[in-house]
């Protein structure tokens, strides 16, 4: 009788293990059960529950509209289809910001009510008391810096970050702060290749890239994204794995063109 092999969970010590041996970890966004299972099976490390929910399942422009209890929805959905990889959850826009008390609130209902693993949040100094506030709980901490998505409206665009000496040493000082700090990983988005694998030199927390080169210690994209779902975002960084959105249309084309010529169903499929 063969014997199921035990999954073993991905915990932030694995994470801080894989950076110490070289070994690159693999994350991808989930807001599903269905998606979340599939992904999980397929061997990714960590699946983050991104606010880019609010885009790719809400059809938002930003990501600042999705709430909080929209985001322990996606959480305890992408939980339920989880036995390996470590969850994290982003707290969404105005839940941390200026308000220690109001993030430590919003991170334990996330943990409490979704199951997930830990939180992240975007900024550096200007977050430093919802990030040590947070910790306090025993809650673990992913940071986010560089292009940081809820900040749009502060940005004005969606351009690579940290190109300028003043926002690039603002960032590495940033980095040292949330690693000080006690947060268990980085992501760094949108920066250039050579500032992000000198700060993944420089702490000892692994270091999470999306548009910021292969010298960071793992690499996240948005699921819909990598699976060619999406077709409207084509940023240099992204690899698409597959073309669902070929798959998907052809197969409901095809759909649609049965049931109108009455070819489905057919004698074998009813009863």
């Amino acid at each position: 009788m063969s014997v199921a092999k035990e999954v073993k969970r991905v915990t932030t010590r694995t994470l801080q293990e894989m950076k110490q041996k070289g070994e690159r970890i693999a994350m991808l966004t989930a807001y599903d059960f269905s998606l979340a299972r599939l992904v999980d099976t397929a061997g990714i490390d960590v699946i983050l529950v991104g606010d880019s929910a609010s885009n790719v399942m809400a059809g938002h422009e930003t990501t600042l509209p999705i709430t909080l209890d929209q985001m322990i929805y996606h959480a305890s959905s992408v939980v339920r289809g989880c036995g390996r990889a470590l969850v994290v959850v982003d707290l969404p826009f105005g839940t941390y910001q200026g308000n220690s008390k109001g993030a430590l609130n919003s991170a334990i209902r996330i943990m409490k009510e979704s199951g997930a693993h830990a939180v992240k949040l975007e900024g550096g100094a200007e977050v430093l008391d919802s990030v040590e506030r947070i910790l306090t709980a025993g809650i673990p901490v992913m940071g986010h810096l560089g292009l940081t998505p809820q900040s749009i409206y502060k940005f004005g665009t969606y351009v690579v970050r940290a190109k300028e000496q003043e926002e690039a040493e603002r960032l590495r000082r940033d980095a040292k702060l949330l690693e000080e700090a006690g947060c268990f990983a980085l992501v760094l988005e949108k920066i250039p290749a050579a500032l992000a694998a000198e700060v993944a030199r420089s702490v000892r927390i692994p270091v999470i890239g999306i548009g910021a080169g292969g010298g960071v210690d793992g690499q996240v994209l948005v699921l819909h994204d990598m699976l060619g779902i999406n077709k409207e975002f084509n940023p240099r960084f992204l690899r698409r794995y597959a073309d669902l959105h070929g798959v998907i249309t052809e197969a409901v084309s095809g759909y649609v063109r049965d049931v109108r010529s009455r070819d489905f169903p057919n004698a074998e499929e009813q009863y």
